[in-house]
């Protein structure tokens, strides 16, 4: 299967620094999930504009509806003023004849923070088209871990720090959960935390299996264990129900190195058999310390009333903040530190 690099933004922090201290600056604005586009309004109406809007505001996969992966928002060079510039995600295209040749600068934290900042130089919308499209997926990466890590700040920040111990108890480990989740369910090999709110759930499941001599981190079997796991674990709201793995969109999965680990990442839409409700998930499987075990952190997502993307990316995000146990020699030297 082929291998999927997820590419970890390469951020520069762009801070100025006076009598040793580093100047402040102004909390970013703008709602999550938006970028600001600068670029003339010919080039947005045109091709180029058109390309940027297939890439970035292309359907997020696996919600039952249709909505962007980003809204974006178009600005003109000359428009550009304070205002914008404090917007939490901003992409520029810096078009000019003189320059030598054209490509790629990514920078944190420009006029607020925390910010990302992704510029593109060339000398013209042609050019530039060919370096947006030879760099896309570094760049849709480089917005989706900004996105990602200011939840799992937020996260740190604001620690339901019971439901770590749990789960580090269980395997070693453990994401951040911040303030609104609750530990439902916990087995010697399965837990259920969730934010429950009215109308909405954003939930996550922790579970091992035994590791196999073969095939343990291809979709037909991370698949095969999640219904048999869910089956035993998370029943339905009436008998005979139960959640399980959707035919409505075919799982996929993608192989990833993400700071320090790899993990089969799988997307698929769940559904509870014999009901009538369902929404996306998205999953993480790794080897646990023991190599003999299979380690497997999903988040998901039930809004049966609202848009799904928000829902989902904070819920993955969560999962995406998972750390092993540093051994004791580490955390002594972070505490002198």
């Amino acid at each position: 299967m082929k291998k999927i690099l997820l590419f970890a933004a390469v951020l520069l922090a762009a801070v100025s620094c006076k009598n040793g201290t580093k100047t402040l600056l102004p909390n970013v604005s703008g709602k999550a999930g938006e970028i600001i586009v600068i670029m003339d309004k010919n080039n947005w109406d045109g091709d180029l504009g058109t390309a940027v809007r297939d890439v970035l505001a292309g359907d997020c996969p696996y919600l039952a509806q249709k909505e962007p992966l980003y809204n974006l928002a178009n600005v003109s060079p000359t428009g550009f003023a304070d205002l914008f510039k404090v917007h939490r995600n901003i992409m520029i295209f810096n078009l000019d004849a003189t320059l030598a040749e054209g490509g790629m600068l990514y920078r944190a934290d420009v006029w607020a923070r925390p910010q990302c900042v992704v510029q593109l130089n060339a000398r013209d919308a042609a050019e530039a088209a060919r370096v947006f499209q030879d760099n896309e997926e570094r760049i849709l990466a480089t917005f989706e871990q900004a996105e990602r890590d200011r939840v799992i700040a937020n996260s740190k920040l604001y620690e339901e720090k019971k439901l770590g111990e749990a789960v580090r108890e269980m395997i070693g480990g453990s994401p951040h959960f911040p303030s609104g989740y609750k530990l439902k369910k916990k087995t010697d090999d399965f837990i259920w935390i969730a934010d429950e709110k009215q109308y909405s759930t954003q939930g996550v499941f922790i579970y091992t299996y035994p590791a196999s001599a073969t095939e343990n981190l291809s979709l037909d079997n991370i698949i095969a264990h999640r219904n048999r796991i869910l089956k035993d674990n998370v029943p339905g709201m009436f008998e005979g129900t139960y959640m399980t793995t959707g035919d409505y969109l075919k799982p996929t999965v993608e192989y990833v190195a993400f700071r320090g680990r790899q993990f089969a990442q799988t997307r698929g839409f769940w559904e509870v058999h014999n009901d009538f409700m369902g929404g996306p998930f998205v999953s993480h499987a790794f080897y646990g310390k023991d190599p003999s075990t299979i380690v497997v952190l999903e988040a998901w997502v039930y809004a049966p009333k609202y848009d799904k993307r928000q829902y989902l990316r904070q819920v993955e995000s969560i999962i995406y903040s998972f750390e092993w146990d540093k051994p004791v020699s580490e955390k002594g030297r972070d505490e002198k530190k």
